[in-house]
Protein backbone atom coordinates (compact mmCIF):
# COMPACT_ATOMS: atom_id res chain seq x y z
CA UNK A 1 0.00 0.00 0.00
CA UNK A 2 1.36 3.42 -0.97
CA UNK A 3 2.30 5.84 1.83
CA UNK A 4 1.43 9.03 -0.03
CA UNK A 5 -1.17 11.73 0.55
CA UNK A 6 -3.49 11.01 -2.35
CA UNK A 7 -7.20 10.28 -2.49
CA UNK A 8 -6.44 6.81 -3.82
CA UNK A 9 -4.04 6.03 -0.94
CA UNK A 10 -6.58 7.17 1.67
CA UNK A 11 -9.35 5.17 -0.05
CA UNK A 12 -7.10 2.10 -0.05
CA UNK A 13 -6.15 2.62 3.63
CA UNK A 14 -9.81 2.78 4.68
CA UNK A 15 -10.52 -0.28 2.53
CA UNK A 16 -8.09 -2.25 4.72
CA UNK A 17 -10.43 -1.38 7.64
CA UNK A 18 -13.45 -2.79 5.81
CA UNK A 19 -14.79 0.42 4.26
CA UNK A 20 -16.10 0.57 0.70
CA UNK A 21 -17.05 3.57 -1.41
CA UNK A 22 -20.73 4.53 -1.19
CA UNK A 23 -22.94 7.10 -2.86
CA UNK A 24 -24.79 8.86 -0.08
CA UNK A 25 -24.21 10.70 3.13
CA UNK A 26 -27.53 9.67 4.65
CA UNK A 27 -27.26 7.31 7.63
CA UNK A 28 -27.87 3.63 6.93
CA UNK A 29 -28.90 1.22 9.67
CA UNK A 30 -26.15 -1.29 10.32
CA UNK A 31 -23.37 0.81 8.75
CA UNK A 32 -20.85 3.39 9.89
CA UNK A 33 -19.61 6.02 7.46
CA UNK A 34 -16.60 8.29 7.04
CA UNK A 35 -16.26 11.31 4.76
CA UNK A 36 -12.94 12.39 3.28
CA UNK A 37 -12.33 16.09 2.69
CA UNK A 38 -9.73 17.28 0.18
CA UNK A 39 -8.35 20.63 -0.95
CA UNK A 40 -6.89 20.84 -4.47
CA UNK A 41 -6.91 17.03 -4.63
CA UNK A 42 -4.96 16.58 -1.37
CA UNK A 43 -6.70 14.81 1.55
CA UNK A 44 -7.04 17.19 4.52
CA UNK A 45 -9.60 15.75 6.93
CA UNK A 46 -11.85 12.78 7.73
CA UNK A 47 -15.16 13.01 9.59
CA UNK A 48 -17.11 10.08 11.08
CA UNK A 49 -20.89 9.80 11.02
CA UNK A 50 -22.79 9.32 14.26
CA UNK A 51 -25.92 7.16 14.47
CA UNK A 52 -27.96 10.39 14.62
CA UNK A 53 -26.79 11.27 11.10
CA UNK A 54 -24.60 14.12 12.35
CA UNK A 55 -20.84 13.97 11.89
CA UNK A 56 -17.97 14.22 14.37
CA UNK A 57 -14.49 15.61 13.77
CA UNK A 58 -11.28 16.17 15.68
CA UNK A 59 -9.91 19.61 14.83
CA UNK A 60 -6.26 19.82 15.84
CA UNK A 61 -5.69 19.80 19.61
CA UNK A 62 -9.31 20.85 20.23
CA UNK A 63 -12.08 18.59 21.47
CA UNK A 64 -14.19 16.60 19.04
CA UNK A 65 -16.99 18.64 17.48
CA UNK A 66 -20.36 17.50 16.19
CA UNK A 67 -21.50 19.11 12.93
CA UNK A 68 -23.49 18.83 9.71
CA UNK A 69 -21.28 17.24 7.05
CA UNK A 70 -20.73 20.29 4.88
CA UNK A 71 -20.15 22.71 7.79
CA UNK A 72 -16.40 22.17 7.42
CA UNK A 73 -16.27 22.95 3.69
CA UNK A 74 -13.86 25.81 3.03
CA UNK A 75 -10.25 26.88 2.72
CA UNK A 76 -8.89 24.73 5.58
CA UNK A 77 -10.33 21.32 4.68
CA UNK A 78 -11.67 21.74 1.17
CA UNK A 79 -14.83 19.80 0.42
CA UNK A 80 -16.17 16.27 0.72
CA UNK A 81 -14.75 14.17 -2.09
CA UNK A 82 -15.44 10.63 -0.91
CA UNK A 83 -17.84 8.85 1.43
CA UNK A 84 -17.17 5.28 2.54
CA UNK A 85 -19.08 2.83 4.71
CA UNK A 86 -18.62 -0.49 6.47
CA UNK A 87 -20.86 -2.72 8.55
CA UNK A 88 -21.15 -1.40 12.10
CA UNK A 89 -18.46 -2.66 14.41
CA UNK A 90 -20.55 -2.69 17.59
CA UNK A 91 -19.26 -4.53 20.62
CA UNK A 92 -22.49 -6.53 20.82
CA UNK A 93 -21.80 -8.06 17.39
CA UNK A 94 -18.63 -9.81 18.62
CA UNK A 95 -19.30 -13.49 19.30
CA UNK A 96 -18.76 -14.61 22.89
CA UNK A 97 -15.56 -16.44 23.78
CA UNK A 98 -16.08 -19.93 25.17
CA UNK A 99 -13.91 -21.29 27.93
CA UNK A 100 -12.66 -24.82 27.38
Amino acid sequence: MARVETLEAFRDAFATLGYGVCDGEQPETGYEKVALFALAGVPKHVARQLSSGRWVSKLGPSEDIEHALHDLTGMSYGSVVLIMKRPSQSVTSVPPVRAH
